[in-house]
This record gives C-alpha cells, sequence and structure tokens, in this order.
C-alpha cells in the first residue's frame, strides 16, 4: 500500500500527539519529530509500536534531512511560561527552525503547513479578528518573541511561496484544550482543572472579564488535516481555526467549579504585560473553503479534559 509521507514537527506535544494518531487513523506513514522540551514521549507512548510511526528527536534549528511527502510545522512552545522562559529559543524555533522546514519542503516538493497562532493578532482592537487584520502586537514586550516569532514564521512561509512556488498553507490556531496538556504549563483551561480537581483556589489574572473562545482538540484536528488536504482552488491561508463561542475568563472558572464539584474559590492576581483583553476568531473563511466549524461543545470538551487531568492525577 503507498502510504502518504507525513512529517510532523513538534508531533510529541499536545496538538503534534493528536495530529499523529489522526494521520496514522487514515493509514499515513507517520514521522514524529520533537526536542522534548515541552513536549512529552507519555503523548506518544501507545504509537511507538505502529511500524508506520517513527519517532526522531531533534531540534528543528538545527539541519535535517528526510524524504516525506506533506509537513505539518507545530515545533514551538505554545504557553507563554515556556516561551517566557526561552524566548531566544523560541525566536530560534520560529525563524532558523521554520527555514529548516521550508528549505526540507522545498527539497521535497512536500506541500507544508504551518500552525501559527492567534497571538499575531495582539491585543485586537478588531473583534471578532478577521484573517485580514494585521493585528495590534507590541513587539518589545515579554510576549514578542512568540507573537513576533510566529509572524515572521507566516511571512517567511509567504516568501517560499512566492520565490519557490512552494505549495503551503497557514492556519491560525486559537485557544485549544483537550486530553495530553500539560498540568504546568499556564493555560487557563489547564490552570483552573488541575487546581479544581486539587481543592486549590482557583487563580485568575485580571478581573476575570477578559474573553476567549476555546477550541477542542478533535475540532482544530478535523480543522487543520482539511486545511491541508483542500485541493478544489489554490487556497492556502491564512484562515482561523478556533471555537466562536465567547467565554469571560470568570465564567469559565465558574463553569470548571460547577463540573469539578470543586470546593476551590477564586483569587484575583493582577494581569500580566500585553495579555489580550479579547480573543474570538472569525469563522467565516474556514466555514465557506473547508466546510468546517466546531461540533464539540464546551461543557463536553471540558468533562473529557477534567476526565482526563483527574486521571492523571490519579496516578500520581
Amino acid at each position: 500500500m503507498n502510504r502518504k509521507k507525513v512529517l510532523v514537527t513538534g508531533g510529541a506535544g499536545f496538538i503534534g500527539s493528536h495530529l499523529c494518531k489522526r494521520l496514522l487513523d487514515m493509514s499515513c506513514q507517520v514521522i514524529c519529530m520533537d526536542n522534548l522540551f515541552t513536549g512529552d514521549i507519555r503523548n506518544i507512548v501507545n504509537l511507538i509500536e505502529n511500524p508506520n510511526f517513527e519517532f526522531i528527536k531533534h531540534d528543528i534549528t538545527l539541519p535535517f534531512d528526510i524524504e516525506v511527502e506533506q509537513i505539518y510545522n507545530l515545533a514551538c512552545p505554545a504557553s507563554p511560561i515556556h516561551y517566557q522562559h526561552e524566548p531566544i529559543e523560541t525566536m530560534k524555533v520560529c525563524t532558523l527552525g521554520t527555514m529548516n522546514v521550508l528549505s526540507l519542503a522545498v527539497k521535497n516538493d512536500a506541500r507544508t503547513l504551518q500552525a501559527s497562532t492567534s497571538e499575531i493578532y495582539g491585543d485586537p482592537i478588531v473583534h471578532p479578528q478577521v484573517e485580514t487584520y494585521n493585528g495590534n502586537v507590541n513587539p518589545v514586550g515579554p510576549r514578542s518573541c512568540y507573537d513576533e516569532g510566529k509572524r515572521a514564521a507566516e511571512t517567511l512561509f509567504f516568501d517560499f511561496y512566492r520565490i519557490h512556488d512552494l505549495e503551503i498553507r497557514i492556519a491560525r490556531i486559537f485557544n485549544t484544550y483537550g486530553p495530553n496538556m500539560l498540568p504546568n504549563d499556564g493555560r487557563v483551561v489547564s490552570n483552573f482543572i488541575t487546581q479544581a480537581i486539587n481543592n486549590r483556589d482557583i487563580t485568575i489574572y485580571g478581573s476575570g472579564m477578559q474573553t476567549r473562545s476555546f477550541c477542542f482538540i478533535s475540532d482544530l484536528i478535523e480543522g487543520l488535516i482539511r486545511l491541508m488536504n483542500y485541493d478544489k482552488t489554490h487556497f492556502i491561508g491564512p484562515v482561523n481555526l478556533g471555537n466562536p463561542y465567547e467565554i469571560s475568563i470568570k465564567n469559565l472558572a465558574n463553569k470548571i467549579i460547577e463540573l469539578t464539584k470543586t470546593m476551590s474559590s477564586i483569587v484575583f492576581k493582577e494581569l500580566p504585560v500585553d495579555d489580550p483583553v479579547k480573543r474570538n476568531p472569525c469563522i467565516g473563511l474556514a466555514k465557506k473553503k473547508l466546510n468546517w466549524q466546531p461540533e464539540v461543545s464546551l461543557a463536553d470538551g471540558l468533562n473529557k479534559t477534567i476526565s482526563y487531568f483527574s486521571s492523571e492525577n490519579d496516578r500520581k
């Protein structure tokens, strides 16, 4: 059987591990590349014995050479705790690492998808965010290594497209959650659930009136695969992938308290620098081109995520 050979950089991470599993289910031959800085080998341990799966421990800021037909470039720390701890390495992944990925893509004539982010919109003054909005980003703040790094990666993708006629796809991923998230990654869903199931105070930064929209991991993976394999017309993106249902951080905390039946209280702390007040995707383009929209409700997704974190907690 002629299996499509697919490289997933950052494949042992939260999103990457789910993507690897889905690609295997689609009868692809999957190469998972990760330096395990924020990825976790436990996320892919159930895949390693699959004969169509290969794990390579490697940092994409260093050159590499593999024969592949498609590349999903997911390699980059995605939580503020991690990218602010290693800001220079984060920028290197987004620039040098992206250059290495794109150079490999040119050599293989491989279609390549960049996992970009809603953070390229910064603290937006356009709401909801549409792909034509260029963003409101601080280039010298503590989050800039990630925000500007991802913006630079998009620029590199489009330059390789123009100069080398490379087949590219760009997905701007909004807040995503689900099993395989790290419990200590500093993201709001994992923070709240971890605190709740341990009956610790739930920490809200700022007033809690800031809003986000949360997409369950299975919905995001479906969107990524549809974007990568969309061939009806010449459509490369960028395209927003996220859930347009908007909720305040305070209401999210109360929802998790209700679902976990915790005794936790809510405490408030100072809002971090450059933390966006609003974040919500316009997904009209994804609906029109990919026939994609999220299907998992917030309540169902949170219950699945709580169940995952509770089982992980029980193993300790």
